[in-house]
């Protein structure tokens, strides 16, 4: 077994002993719908992209497997939420190749020539993975349930009273079930995260991205967000997180990858990149990071 594949089992062995009500028993099979089986849920190589004239990814080169959480750091302006956007096709990839849940992101292969992606393709492919982002983006006139519970209604056609039972459990996994029918200027923006990862849940995704979910939250706030993350990964859920809690991502990930300048500088098992990085750059900015410096 190489270390790649040894990476959830690793994670999930440290969680049994610790985290009282976590799951043991095998892990889901979230390659997505498109996916070979022993194909990863993203596979990236030398994918660019970038604005104008301006070059955001260089050749960036990252890969998930299913039931590994990928957390992601780096400085302002690496490219570092410019890629989470890329594996969700909210920004197009101009170079290289991306491959999300079995597809080619952006375009299909048909008959020896590359068709585009029409808008239907694209709501297609983005049902079966949840993003979160630094804002909650709730409904201010909806209630945490009729939020968490949109989606599954106007999106995957299911009946509202199902879709309010199913919102229902996922507000009760992430700890809200007793703030079910408050709005969101009743809650807390920690509570309203929450509910924002539960809206997420309830479209049963392969794959969850968080977009550094709690850089906009009090610091008194982050761990209940946290918490819930934790949650997630140790029901196996494929996650690729961008995030400043360097704490979290050694403690949680199984893999972790330093950004700078558009392309991955460093990339492997968290307790040893945290502790001895190879690269000058990384290590410059863990030594920023840890001194207070420098936001990851």
């Amino acid at each position: 077994m190489n270390a790649r594949e040894a990476g959830p089992e690793r994670r999930q062995d440290r969680r049994q002993d610790t985290r009282p009500g976590t799951r043991t028993d095998p892990r889901p099979d979230t390659r997505g719908p498109g996916a070979a089986p022993g194909e990863p849920v993203v596979l990236a190589r030398d994918v660019r992209m970038g604005y104008g004239g301006v070059q955001v990814l260089n050749g960036v080169d990252f890969t998930v497997a299913p039931g590994e959480v990928s957390c992601v750091i780096g400085p302002s302006g690496s490219g570092k939420s410019t890629f989470l956007r890329c594996l969700n096709g909210l920004e197009p990839v101009l170079g290289g190749s991306l491959r999300v849940l079995g597809e080619e992101v952006g375009h299909t292969l048909r008959d020896g020539r590359y068709h585009p992606w029409t808008p239907k393709h694209f709501a297609a492919f983005r049902r079966n993975i949840g993003m979160v982002f630094q804002r909650f983006n709730l409904f201010a006139h909806q209630s945490a349930l009729d939020n968490v519970a949109c989606g599954p209604v106007h999106v995957l056609g299911l009946a509202p009273a199902k879709a309010r039972e199913q919102a229902m459990e996922q507000l009760e996994r992430v700890g809200l079930a007793a703030h079910a029918h408050k709005r969101p200027h009743q809650l807390s923006g920690g509570q309203q995260q929450r509910v924002a990862i539960a809206r997420a849940l309830a479209m049963n995704p392969a794959l969850m991205l968080f977009d550094e979910p709690t850089s906009a939250l009090d610091p008194e706030l982050v761990d209940e967000v946290l918490e819930v993350m934790r949650g997630l990964a140790a029901d196996g859920m494929t996650m690729v997180v961008v995030t400043h809690e360097i704490g979290f991502a050694g403690e949680v990930g199984d893999w972790l990858a330093f950004f700078a300048d558009g392309v991955v500088v460093e990339h492997g098992r968290p307790a040893e990149l945290l502790a001895d990085p190879r690269h000058e750059r990384t290590r410059a900015f863990l030594s920023s990071v840890r001194a207070g410096k420098t936001p990851a």
